[in-house]
């Protein structure tokens, strides 16, 4: 599920921690954690993870009506789906590099990159099993060769692993901050300076669990570099750089110096949405890491989809 592995980060954890602030204090704990999941897990689901012991609240197991209390430490290990959930499918894919070790593909707006419960089929991983025999097994049968991923409706440059060792290199290169990658984005208004640096803190939203805004309260770190490539007065293009990888990192941190993603379905303006771009106008462009093989720096750039170019085609000629 998408909120278990951040933008960039390695994938690999199964594990979700929560502790309960001082207005979350008596809500029914299969609520409170149904409410922290991405759309597509129910509360129903939820009730079998707390009655089938994956759920603890201070270590210990609970019933799904328990009353959370300010300060306890809630923990879902969330169970693998089975094998015969995830099938191989014949889905096309735009492969732009494959060796041995690593496939780097160009995906596609609207594609989820990784299946989750109550959503098994139509993903990147599906698509990567039917055209690979030999992803990586670090991630189990959730996520095979699965090192980092980009939102659904974000398109562009994703890398996955087709053995341990190489995933192991990836994953390492993307903890280190050594990996590169290069954003597009087309936001709303007029970013004033042409470079800069947002170094803000992204957590949950204390309001609406789903989402990530920047607070100081359980925060990371998160740092994106941005540059203006093109201004069209109430829209700006910018290239992006991402130094760390958090959960809707781009998008938080564009609308946290009010500076929107065009199109934005979660962080965006009310009521503006793009022409042409169904989703956020945010496109993962250029790609870089050292190959885990022979240490040999490999660097990968796609296009903008049509659909962006639309964009900025209409904005350039209004």
């Amino acid at each position: 599920m998408d909120e278990m592995l951040e933008d960039g980060e390695e994938a690999g954890a199964e594990l979700l921690e929560w502790t309960v602030a001082a207005d979350e204090a008596k809500a029914r704990i299969d609520k409170y954690i149904t409410d922290r999941l991405p759309e597509g897990i129910s509360r129903s689901q939820v009730q079998q993870w707390i009655s089938g012991g994956h759920v603890t609240v201070n270590e210990q197991p609970v019933k799904a009506n328990h009353k959370l209390v300010e300060g306890e430490q809630v923990t879902v290990r969330v169970p693998d789906l089975s094998a015969v959930e995830i099938e191989p499918e014949n889905i096309p894919l735009n492969i732009v590099y494959e060796d041995a070790d690593v496939i780097v593909v160009n995906k596609a707006r609207g594609m989820v990159v990784h299946p989750a419960a109550g959503h098994s089929s139509g993903t990147l991983v599906n698509a990567l099993m039917h055209h690979c025999t030999d992803l990586s097994g670090i991630n189990g049968e959730l996520r095979p060769g699965i090192v980092h991923r980009i939102d659904k409706d974000t398109s562009g440059l994703l890398m996955a692993a087709k053995n341990d060792k190489a995933h192991a290199s990836l994953s390492a290169q993307l903890k280190n901050h050594t990996v590169t990658r290069k954003y597009i984005a087309l936001v709303h208004g007029n970013i004033e300076h042409d470079h800069g640096t947002i170094d803000a803190p992204i957590g949950r939203a204390s309001q609406n669990r789903k989402m990530f805004t920047v607070t100081d309260r359980n925060g990371k770190r998160a740092v994106t570099h941005f540059a203006v490539t093109e201004r069209f007065g109430d829209f700006t293009v910018a290239e992006l750089r991402l130094e760390t990888g958090r959960t809707h990192q781009i998008r938080v941190h564009m609308k946290f110096i009010e500076h929107p993603l065009v199109g934005d379905p979660m962080y965006g303006r009310v009521r503006a949405k793009a022409s042409f771009v169904k989703g956020q106008a945010l496109h993962a462009a250029i790609l870089g890491f050292e190959h885990p093989t022979t240490g040999e720096y490999m660097e990968f750039e796609a296009p903008i989809p049509d659909d962006m170019e639309q964009e900025l085609h209409a904005l350039r000629n209004r």
